[in-house]
C-alpha cells in the first residue's frame, strides 16, 4: 500500500494575530521550534519508507513561501497545488485525490493539516498502521484525539463498535460540534469520545466516489479544476472557473458524517492544533515559574504567560496568566482566558480599512523581502534584499519614482536602455515611467535601501513586462 501525505496549507489562522497574517499564515510561521509549521509537517512524513512524497494544497498567494520553506527542509514534493480562493477542505482534498489517482490509482491519502502539533511521533505512525489496514477493507478513517480534558474548543466523535481488532479502530457513532464545559465533562466521564483532529487517511477513489455520492457538485467542480488545470513553474494550478464555481465545504459536512464506511482510529500522540495564543502556551516549554518565552523578554513577578518579542524588548512586571506578543506595527495583550476573543481585532481592523491583519512590514516574494523602514507624505522608505541569482520584475510605475543605494553585494540595474553594475555605497535613481529591473548577479545577498517618492506609493502601482516568475 503506497500512502501519499496530502499537506492542506491553507487558510489565515486569525486568531493568532499578530504573528499570524493573511500573507503569512501561521502554518508559514515558526511558532513552536525554529522550524516553521508546515517544515515540521513535511518533516514528520519524510522519513517513512511507507510514505511517498507529499502533496501540498496552499493558496495562490503562498506558493513562492511554501515552496521555500519545503526546499529549506530539504523536502521534494510530489505536487504543490495552487487553489485560486478558499473553498473548505473537502474540494481541496478533492483535487488533490484526482491529482492523484492520474499517477496511481490505488493511492492512499493521508490527509494532513499543516498547523497542527504532533509529539509523539512513534505513536502517530502507530496509528497510521492501524488506519491503514482499515482502508484496506474500504474504510475511511479519521484520527480521534485521545482527549486529555474537557475541551470546548474542539469538536468530538463519539465510537461505536469496535473494528479491524480491539482497540485498533471503532466504527463512527456520530460527530459533535463544540460543546459547552458540562458537555464536554460529560464527554470526557464517558470515555467512549474522542476530539476530533481533522487528520484523515482513506483511498482516493473511495473518498471521490463517496463524495460523488454524496455532494456531486463538488465532486464534479474539483475534478474540473484538475482536468483543466495546468502547470506553472514548478505549480499545479487549478483551474480558476471550475474551482471558484466549487461549493464550500469540508470533508466532515460532506462525506465523514454521511458515509457508513467512517471508522475512527483512537490517537495518544501529543497533538494540538495551536488554534489559539493558549493552545500556543500550552505546547511550549515553560520556565520554573509556568512562562513560556520568545525573543527579547525581561520578567519580574511573572507567571504562567506567554511573552513573545520579535523586534525589541519586552518588560513585564507583576503579571500572570497573560499573553503579550510583539512585532514591529502591533502589540497584543490579552488575558489566557480572552484569546479566544482575537479575532475581534482582526475584523475590526478589516472594518476599517487597514492593513495590519494582511501583511508584516517585512513582506517576502520569491525573489527575497522588502521591510517598510519609514513612511509618511509623499515618501517611503524600504530595505531590500535579493537573493543571490535572482532578480525582480522589468516593470515600471506611474505614481512614483525610485532612488537605489547599495548597502552590501553587487547589483546590476537596468534603467531604460541602459545596464550598470552598482557596488557597496554606490546609488542611481529611476525616474517615474521609466523601465527598470533589479538584479542580483553575485552570490551573496544584495540589501539595498530604496527611497520612494511621488502622488501614490501603493504596491498595486506596477506594470510588470517580463517576470520570471509568471506574476500578473
Amino acid at each position: 500500500m503506497k500512502i501519499y501525505p496530502v499537506i492542506l496549507s491553507g487558510g489565515a489562522g486569525t486568531r493568532l494575530w499578530p504573528l499570524s497574517r493573511a500573507v503569512m499564515p501561521k502554518q508559514l510561521l515558526p511558532l513552536v521550534s525554529d522550524r516553521t509549521m508546515l517544515q515540521e509537517t513535511a518533516l514528520r512524513v519524510a522519513d517513512w519508507p511507507e510514505l511517498m512524497a507529499p502533496v501540498v494544497v496552499c493558496g495562490n498567494e503562498h506558493r513562492f513561501l511554501v515552496a521555500e520553506q519545503l526546499r529549506e527542509a530539504g523536502v521534494a514534493p510530489l505536487g504543490i497545488l495552487l487553489e485560486p480562493v478558499g473553498r473548505n477542505t473537502a474540494p481541496a482534498v478533492a483535487a488533490a485525490a484526482n491529482y492523484l489517482l492520474a499517477i496511481d490509482p490505488e493511492a492512499v491519502m493521508l490527509v494532513l493539516p499543516a498547523d497542527h502539533v504532533i509529539t509523539d511521533r512513534s505513536a502517530f505512525a502507530a496509528a497510521v498502521q492501524h488506519a491503514a489496514a482499515l482502508v484496506g477493507q474500504g474504510a475511511l478513517a479519521t484520527f480521534g484525539i485521545v482527549p486529555t480534558g474537557p475541551e470546548t474548543g474542539y469538536g468530538y466523535i463519539r465510537r461505536g463498535d469496535a473494528v479491524g481488532g480491539a482497540g485498533s479502530g471503532y466504527a463512527v457513532e456520530r460527530f459533535v460540534e463544540k460543546p459547552d464545559r458540562a458537555s464536554a465533562e460529560n464527554f470526557l466521564a464517558d470515555g467512549n469520545y474522542y476530539w476530533n483532529s481533522g487528520m484523515f487517511l482513506f483511498r482516493a477513489s473511495t473518498y471521490l466516489a463517496e463524495l460523488a455520492a454524496f455532494k456531486p457538485a463538488i465532486a464534479a467542480a474539483a475534478e474540473a479544476a484538475t482536468r483543466l488545470g495546468y502547470r506553472d513553474l514548478d505549480f499545479c494550478r487549478l483551474d480558476e472557473a471550475a474551482f471558484t464555481a466549487c461549493p464550500s465545504d469540508s470533508i466532515d459536512y460532506a462525506v465523514m458524517e454521511r458515509t457508513s464506511h467512517a471508522v475512527v482510529v483512537p490517537a495518544a500522540i501529543g497533538w494540538s492544533d495551536v488554534g489559539s495564543w493558549s493552545a500556543l502556551w500550552d505546547v511550549q516549554q515553560h520556565d520554573a515559574d509556568g512562562n513560556a518565552l520568545r525573543g527579547d523578554v525581561y520578567l519580574d513577578g511573572v507567571s504562567n504567560s506567554l511573552i513573545r518579542a520579535e523586534s525589541r524588548i519586552v518588560a513585564a512586571i507583576g503579571v500572570k496568566d497573560i499573553i503579550i506578543v510583539e512585532t514591529n506595527d502591533a502589540v497584543l495583550v490579552v488575558h489566557k482566558d480572552a484569546v479566544q476573543r482575537v479575532k475581534q481585532v482582526v475584523d475590526h481592523l478589516k472594518l476599517k480599512e487597514r492593513t495590519e491583519h494582511l501583511h508584516h512590514t517585512k513582506v517576502y516574494r520569491p525573489w527575497g523581502h522588502y521591510e517598510g523602514i519609514d513612511v509618511g507624505d509623499r515618501f517611503q522608505v524600504k530595505r531590500i534584499t535579493v537573493k543571490p541569482g535572482e532578480k525582480l520584475s522589468l516593470q515600471m510605475h506611474h505614481h512614483r519614482a525610485e532612488h537605489w543605494v547599495v548597502v552590501s553585494g553587487t547589483a546590476r540595474v537596468t534603467c531604460g536602455d541602459t545596464v550598470k553594475l552598482l557596488s557597496e555605497n554606490e546609488s542611481t535613481y529611476i525616474p517615474i515611467g521609466m523601465n527598470h529591473r533589479l538584479e542580483n548577479p553575485g552570490k551573496l545577498p544584495l540589501h539595498i535601501i530604496e527611497v520612494q517618492s511621488g502622488s501614490y506609493l501603493g504596491e498595486d502601482d506596477i506594470v510588470r513586462f517580463e517576470d520570471i516568475y509568471q506574476r500578473a
